[in-house]
C-alpha cells in the first residue's frame, strides 16, 4: 500500500494535499480496497463552507455506502468532474486522478493536527 509522505491524514481515511491556500482531498488507499470497487461519488457541499469533520459526500461501493468528511474547514471550490463517468478512478488512483473536491482552507495551520503517513499507517496496523 501506498501512504505518500507529503499528505495529511484523517483517522476517517480521508487524505489532504495542501498547495498554498487551497487543498485537494481525497480517500486513502486503504480506504479504497476497504470499500471495494466503487461505483458512485455524491458530493453534496459544491459552493459551501464545511466545517471540519462534517460530513461533505458520499462514497458508494459495491457493497456499501460510506459518508466523506471534511479533514480541515473550507469551502468547497471544485469537485473531480471525472469521477462522475469514472468513480472507478478513486481504486485505481487514489491520490492522483481520484481526487474528490478542492476547497479554499478557512485556516491552513490547521492541516498540521492532521495525521502524517507513519502516524496514518500505525492507525491501520501497517
Amino acid at each position: 500500500m501506498e501512504f505518500p509522505a507529503g499528505l495529511k491524514y484523517t483517522k476517517d481515511h480521508e487524505w489532504i494535499r495542501v498547495e498554498g491556500n487551497n487543498a485537494f482531498i481525497g480517500i486513502t488507499e486503504f480506504a479504497q480496497r476497504e470499500l471495494g470497487d466503487i461505483v458512485y461519488i455524491d458530493i453534496t457541499e459544491l459552493g459551501k463552507e464545511v466545517s471540519k469533520d462534517e460530513v461533505f459526500g458520499t462514497v458508494e461501493a459495491v457493497k456499501t455506502v460510506s459518508d466523506l468528511f471534511m479533514p480541515v474547514t473550507g469551502t468547497v471550490t471544485e469537485v473531480n468532474k471525472a469521477l462522475d463517468k469514472q468513480p472507478e478512478l478513486v481504486n485505481s488512483d487514489p491520490y492522483g486522478e481520484g481526487w474528490m473536491v478542492k476547497v479554499t482552507l478557512t485556516d491552513a495551520s490547521a492541516v498540521e493536527d492532521l495525521l502524517s503517513a507513519d502516524s496514518y499507517k500505525s492507525l491501520i496496523g501497517v
